[in-house]
């Protein structure tokens, strides 16, 4: 008898302690475990009760998604398996679309920058234009993943869109998809000058092994000074534009990154100089790594900055893989330049604010006919390489 009251005082015990442990669990998930119970019966309800057919995996994205949105944080989304596919594809430096880079501004989606030699550019689409709609859909509510969705598509397949340009002129583009040609790095010698131009147009996998290449090259074509052009650089992977930095800026701290936690983690360059007088061009097009790299170098004074002020991100998104074919995008922190500065919603002022031209961008999409911008920073740069000539 004594046994068989042992063994129902350990069971009821061991009850006791899996409910405390229930409990703790819903404890560390939310503050509301009300809520939590109330949607919980809602899953059920649906289940139970709908006239109709009820697809789970339908039922669970649906409530993830609705769930994110609620944060009205446009850079935290639930990536369904087309959505993660392609942004996998997007920080590999692959894809198909019309070449344009667009962020949100102002509650709209402005475009940031269109890539040369793509669709986007040759349709005519610059930097500071409106997307309206796509395809006749309006793009007021949707998140950037969804506008993003309506312009990529299969490679030959056509779209148009409705634009207002940045001096209020409606017009319809249309458009066909295709592969994206989105080379990381470009670089080239200033004519008749000793002026190495290194060009990037986003950060991904890539991004840090083709700056070193090409800045490897243009010393060995012999390189005095450096222009590093960031103009309509949206970003992209963190660790390339410390990568780059790291190649720049001399040693000490690049960008600190820190977590709703508290957690700080610093990231530093190993650089033991600056090796050539250097310029860094940025437009209001410049964002996220573009900005981590123009804000490391401006505060570290390793270059001079020149253009307008740049876009005004300075917050770190984490992708957390859910299923393996699914994933949260989540801002996870706010980044500061070495100075300790947090440049979100404000942006880079340049040390030389220069604009270009209303109708300076011409000819092939991003190539600038009358490129003041570019004439400051060789201006500023020969000055330098004659003075260390004396």
């Amino acid at each position: 008898m004594n046994r068989f009251l042992q063994l129902i005082a350990c069971s009821l015990l061991s009850i006791a302690l899996t409910l405390g442990v229930i409990s703790w669990q819903v404890q560390r998930i939310t503050d509301d475990p009300a809520g939590l119970v109330m949607f919980l019966r809602s899953v059920n309800l649906v289940k139970r009760n709908f006239d109709g057919p009820v697809d789970d995996a339908k039922l669970f994205s649906g409530a993830i998604d609705g769930m994110v949105k609620t944060l009205d944080d446009p850079y935290t989304e639930y990536l369904d398996e087309k959505e993660y596919k392609e942004l996998s594809e997007l920080t590999t430096g692959s894809f198909c679309g019309i070449g344009i880079i667009f962020g949100k501004k102002d509650e709209g989606y402005v475009v940031i920058s269109t890539l040369p030699d793509n669709p986007g550019a040759a349709a005519g689409i610059k930097g500071g234009d409106r997307i309206i709609a796509v395809d006749g859909k309006s793009t007021e509510s949707l998140n950037m993943e969804e506008v993003s969705n309506l312009i990529r598509g299969a490679e030959g397949t056509e779209l148009k869109m409705k634009l207002v340009s940045k001096s209020g002129k409606e017009r319809i583009v249309r458009l066909v998809r295709q592969k994206i040609k989105n080379p990381s790095v470009g670089s080239y010698m200033l004519p008749e000058t000793k002026i190495g131009v290194l060009r990037i147009a986003a950060f991904n996998e890539n991004t840090g092994e083709e700056f070193a290449e090409a800045y490897q090259k243009l010393e060995k074509e012999g390189m005095q000074a450096t222009v590093l052009d960031l103009r309509g650089n949206p970003g992209g992977l963190l660790d390339a534009g410390v990568s780059v930095a790291g190649m720049l800026v001399p040693k000490g701290p690049i960008v600190s990154v820190i977590y709703k936690d508290g957690t700080k983690l610093t990231e530093e360059s190993q650089l033991e100089g600056v090796k050539y007088p250097l310029v860094v061009l940025i437009d209001h097009g410049s964002a996220s790594a573009a900005e981590i790299v123009a804000g490391a170098i401006k505060d570290t004074k390793a270059g001079y900055l020149i253009g307008e002020k740049s876009f005004g991100k300075g917050s770190v998104q984490s992708i957390i893989g859910l299923d393996g074919k699914t994933a949260l995008k989540i801002t996870s922190a706010k980044y500061y330049t070495p100075s300790g500065v947090s440049i979100h919603h404000i942006g880079i002022e340049p040390d030389l604010v220069v604009s270009l031209p209303e109708n300076g961008i011409e000819n092939e999409g991003s190539v600038y006919v009358t490129d003041t911008q570019m004439q400051a920073a060789k201006k500023y740069l020969l000055e330098k390489i004659a003075e260390e000539a004396q």
